[in-house]
């Protein structure tokens, strides 16, 4: 089963006698799941009806929406505007202006603006008559939300299958790299000492302690070997039917750990070429990570 997107659009309509209940939602990415519907102020207790609906089918992501009820003739409601209020807003904002000597340009369209003044009211719209409808409508726009979410998850697993690829094949090389590695300090260990005068190395036991020592330092086995298992499991997740978002978040924080220790102990020019190449690719993979569900 493909990954999932947590970034998607949905919208989704129900009629019924009387009314017709539109709801539009959409998503971003976000570690929890947040949701944030907004309903006519006369249905605010379908509040939870709607939140059961979106946790039922998510969870992760940022869910934002807007439900919009009519009435069966297309009126959307009544306009209500708070006269007190906008006396208020006006009286304080050209007091403010007169102190601070701006230009008095208040007009109708900018106060209208004003948060608070102006609100549509439904009129003998009964919330359990609506309940039924609005279920419907936001079932649809919540499945439509859920399908571009998935399209773009099948899209976000093909790209990181092709980006685990990429840090297999650099885990490979730096593998066969290192087992040259020793190698070829101690050839150029003695390469030194010869040119140096001295001979007979090869039975000296300062040199062989030397060349051991090296070969503890940099032995980068434990680490090659986490990180295969990390990568494994990464594309194991992949074909998860769960909410992998998560897991897949710290396995790359836990790749990162081992590659940077594989680059502060590696003592060949190439394995820290492969290093550098890997962690790119790696920050790549983390960036996409954060939109998956």
């Amino acid at each position: 089963m493909a990954l999932k997107s947590m970034t998607g659009f949905g919208e989704g309509t129900a009629s019924a006698t009387g009314i017709r209940v539109s709801v539009e939602v959409s998503s971003v990415n976000r570690k929890q799941l947040d949701v944030n519907i907004s309903l006519p102020r006369n249905l605010v207790t379908l509040d939870a009806q709607v939140q059961s609906l979106v946790r039922r089918e998510f969870s992760r992501g940022r869910v934002s929406g807007i439900v919009r009820v009519e009435a069966a003739d297309g009126s959307a409601g009544n306009v209500k505007v708070d006269a007190k209020l906008a006396q208020h807003y006006v009286e304080g904002i050209r007091a403010v202006a007169k102190k601070l000597k701006l230009a008095d340009d208040l007009g109708a369209e900018t106060i209208t603006r004003l948060p608070g003044l102006v609100s549509i009211e439904q009129e003998n719209i009964d919330a359990d008559h609506v309940a039924a409808v609005l279920d419907q409508a936001a079932t649809k726009a919540l499945r439509g939300l859920s399908r571009m979410r998935a399209a773009e998850g099948k899209a976000l697993e093909k790209d990181l299958r092709e980006r685990l690829g990429l840090l297999e094949g650099m885990m490979k090389e730096i593998q066969r790299i290192s087992h040259t590695v020793v190698a070829g300090y101690r050839e150029k260990l003695f390469q030194r000492m010869e040119e140096a005068g001295l001979t007979d190395l090869a039975s000296d036991e300062r040199m062989v302690r030397e060349i051991a020592l090296f070969a503890d330092r940099c032995d980068i086995t434990e680490e090659l070997t986490r990180l295969k298992s990390h990568l494994a499991q990464t594309r194991k997740l992949l074909r998860s039917s769960e909410s992998v978002g998560r897991t897949l978040d710290f396995l790359c924080q836990e790749l990162f750990r081992e590659i940077n220790t594989i680059g502060s102990k590696a003592n060949e020019v190439e394995i820290t070429r492969q290093v550098v190449g890997f962690k790119t690719e790696l920050e790549r993979i983390r960036e996409q990570v954060q939109n998956v569900e």
